[in-house]
């Protein structure tokens, strides 16, 4: 933990041959002739891992032009010759031409790096290496580092929580009577399951209480910060106050670097959320885009602000039963964004979703986010009111086909490939950047490359990522990102498919789709537009 001496550029670790003797015998025992061929050197150095078993590469987001690669957690020799490459490539190009989302250094946070983090971190992910690496697994150490401050409130109410870079994030429920224990880890179904399943319903059919306080929140403010995100922006940002809009953010390649909400509050306010993996890369990008001579300033206010999701057919009702503000479609229609009162606070409330029904997102200064959750609860259960996890989260926004950068799409996507070119105003005057890389790629014809939705016709079967997708028996793309559909009855979700023809709903319907999972092929079904209410007359009613 002292840091390795500087004079141990070629030094050694006395090997522990009572250690290594068993697994040495049992290496001989296979290759025979290494018995007799003998041990010349048994070579012991020191090997550096990191806190999620992926390396450090690219620039530093607190110093500009200061690249990294570092952090190769024992494999260094097999991944030094492409990380150089993608490194000088960056470099030289100013942006990387692979998927850098997972190992961008931007990812890590300051916490990180204190002694007891790093002590007890580093021996759980050195260990990882060996074990296999379920997909509902979290890690265990090092925990309890960022606490929302409805933690108590939803440890009481059966809360299984996950790491969430950092945070403790609630991931389902175990109800009364029941220990929130996950059980043995597996690929298949856990015990678990029925509870997300019914935390999913309850979001599609009633009202559901989410905490997502992870999420990352910046305050932009200044005479110029609607000029400046303005351009940072795809999308129109800087339009009339109190209304949010969904954003992408890219580079001068016209491919993705964030993708976001900015919400205007007022004409040198703006409210900028993204999700918790790209918090220091939103925070970097702002700031390295913003002119020396505007006059705008960019703070980081996610620790000052709980924030509570309210979701569910339901959810206007509750929200009408806790506030005087009038909630209705006329008066408070999708995408608004104004203060209200409830109970003795003010909170930031926008009609928005992320989940695919009538929902509301509330921002609440940290000091009031228990009031305000014991009076949602206190009132909801009137209503049926439900607490739901991440898991419903995932479920519920991959039915609706949500993207989420650094899962279902990256730096690698175009907006159009991804699926998102109706969050791209290429009309808006001054531009933003990357705007003539898209006309580009627009101009170049049909897509033969495009992010499609994916659901499985076996209801027994699961996904989770990477599975290979089959059109007429010839694999095209693989999923990206997946969970379980409840409503739609089937595993579903995000695939990346490319053809050497256009691909649109046509060419989608015209193939035998299938998917690979677990040595198995399984029918689908492959859609360029949501499978679950596609028209978006939920979340508009």
């Amino acid at each position: 933990m002292e840091g390795i001496p500087e004079n141990f550029s070629f030094g050694e670790i006395a090997p522990d041959w009572e250690r290594m003797g068993p697994y040495l015998e049992r290496a001989m025992a296979r290759v025979p002739a290494s018995l007799e061929a003998g041990i010349k050197k048994f070579f012991c150095g020191p090997e550096s891992f990191t806190p999620d078993l992926r390396p450090c590469v690219g620039e530093a987001p607190e110093l500009r032009g200061y690249f990294v690669a570092a952090g190769l957690n024992s494999i260094g020799i097999l991944t030094g010759g492409g990380l150089g490459r993608v490194l000088a490539h960056w470099i030289i190009h100013g942006r990387p031409d692979v998927d850098v989302t997972g190992m961008h250094v931007d990812r890590l946070h300051p916490y990180q790096n204190t002694p007891e983090y790093r002590r007890l971190r580093t021996v759980e992910s050195l260990g990882m290496v060996f074990q296999c690496h379920y997909p509902t697994r979290s890690m265990q150490t090092a925990r309890g580092a960022k606490r929302s401050a409805f933690y108590e409130r939803l440890a009481a109410q059966g809360a299984y929580f996950r790491d969430v870079s950092g945070w403790e994030g609630a991931d389902w429920y175990a109800p009364a009577g029941e220990s929130a224990d996950p059980g043995p880890l597996s690929w298949g179904r856990q015990r678990w399951f029925q509870w997300w399943a019914e935390e999913h319903k309850a979001a599609r059919e009633g009202v559901i209480v989410m905490d997502m306080s992870f999420m990352a929140k910046f305050l932009v403010q200044g005479r110029d910060a609607g000029r400046v995100l303005n351009w940072i922006s795809a999308n129109q940002v800087d339009g009339e106050a109190g209304w949010i809009t969904y954003t992408q953010w890219l580079n001068e390649g016209g491919t993705l670097e964030a993708d976001l909400t900015v919400t205007k509050l007022a004409e040198d306010r703006f409210w900028v959320v993204a999700s918790d993996t790209a918090h220091r890369h939103v925070e970097a990008w702002m700031r390295r885009h913003t002119p020396a001579d505007a006059f705008m300033s960019v703070t980081d206010v996610t620790s000052g602000y709980a924030q509570l999701n309210v979701q569910g057919p339901d959810s206007r009702a509750l929200m009408q039963a806790l506030t005087g503000a009038d909630l209705s479609n006329e008066a408070f229609p999708f995408r608004t964004a104004r203060e209200i009162d409830v109970g003795l606070a003010r909170v930031l409330c926008v009609r928005i979703t992320y989940l695919g029904e009538l929902g509301y997102e509330l921002y609440i200064p940290a000091e009031q986010a228990t009031h305000v959750y014991d009076r949602i609860v206190e009132v909801g259960a009137r209503f049926g009111l439900r607490h739901a996890g991440l898991k419903a989260l995932a479920s519920l926004r991959m039915e609706k086909a949500y993207r989420d950068y650094g899962h279902d799409i990256d730096n690698t996507d175009s907006p159009l490939e991804a699926g998102l070119g109706f969050a791209v105003d290429l009309k808006k005057p001054g531009g933003f950047i990357g705007k003539e890389a898209v006309l580009a790629h627009k101009a170049a014809g049909p897509l033969r490359r495009r992010l499609v939705q994916i659901l499985v016709q076996d209801a027994e079967a699961m996904m989770f990522h990477a599975e290979i997708v089959l059109r007429d028996g010839v694999a095209v793309g693989y999923v990206r990102a997946a969970s379980y559909g409840h409503t739609l009855g089937g595993a579903v979700g995000l695939a990346m498919v490319a053809a050497e023809v256009a691909i649109d709903q046509a060419w989608l319907d015209s193939g035998r789709w299938q998917v690979a999972i677990a040595e198995r092929v399984y029918p689908a079904i492959a859609s360029l537009r949501p499978l679950y209410d596609p028209s978006m007359a939920r979340i508009k009613a």
